[in-house]
């Protein structure tokens, strides 16, 4: 009998379409996300430890709201969706705003907005990183006539070094505080929101409206 071979597990491997097309072992979540994709909140949050698979997460959920049925070929959600709708996703990875001041986060701000704004387009008033998401969702929306997916990966990774820095910590707070503030006032245009982050909202109140 012809022995099966193991796949490999992918240890350091973060996105789904390369687990899935490098044939990596991957544990199959898709029913959740299924779940959570038609469930009576289109707001979600994750707050677990590092290294817990939390960008895998949202890389496979980047797959699944941009329409790749092909990636999820023998999975759950497979025989689950039907429709396979393909939205316009905004994916923004902030744990590469580590250790950063305030001009330092703003510009990598600016440089993951600019990526989109050279799909969608950016109006000259638009100058604020608030007034350019908000701007970023709305045309997004109009464009493609769906709503929008945003895809926040550690939302808290830009102030987890200052979180008990008085000096520093209401900087960066209230940079982030204006780039999120968006995600409540662009309800009609949004069709799903997942953040993951560390640290609970209440612990860095950045999230206001949102805190619930």
């Amino acid at each position: 009998m012809e022995q099966q071979q193991l796949k490999r597990c992918p240890i350091g491997v973060q996105t789904f379409e390369k687990v899935i097309e490098g044939n990596y072992l991957y544990i199959d979540k898709t029913k959740y996300i299924y779940r959570m994709a038609y469930g009576a909140s289109n707001y979600y949050f994750l707050s677990r430890p590092r290294r817990f698979g939390k960008s895998l997460l949202v890389s496979t959920l980047h797959s699944y709201f941009a329409g790749k049925k092909e990636l999820f070929k023998g999975l759950a959600i497979e025989k689950l969706e039907n429709e396979w709708t393909e939205y316009p996703v905004l994916h923004f990875d902030m744990s590469r705003a580590k250790h950063v001041d305030k001009e330092t986060l703003e510009s990598m701000l600016n440089f993951q907005l600019s990526g989109y704004e050279q799909i969608y387009g950016r109006p000259k008033e638009a100058v604020k990183l608030n007034d350019r998401m908000t701007s970023l969702i709305m045309r997004a929306c109009e464009q493609t006539g769906r709503q929008v997916v945003v895809l926040i990966d550690e939302y808290d990774a830009p102030l987890l070094d200052v979180m008990h820095e008085e000096e520093n910590l209401p900087v960066l707070r209230n940079v982030m505080r204006n780039f999120y503030s968006p995600l409540k006032s662009c309800d009609p245009y949004l069709r799903f929101v997942f953040l993951t982050g560390i640290t609970k909202f209440s612990q860095l109140s950045i999230f206001s409206e949102l805190n619930n």
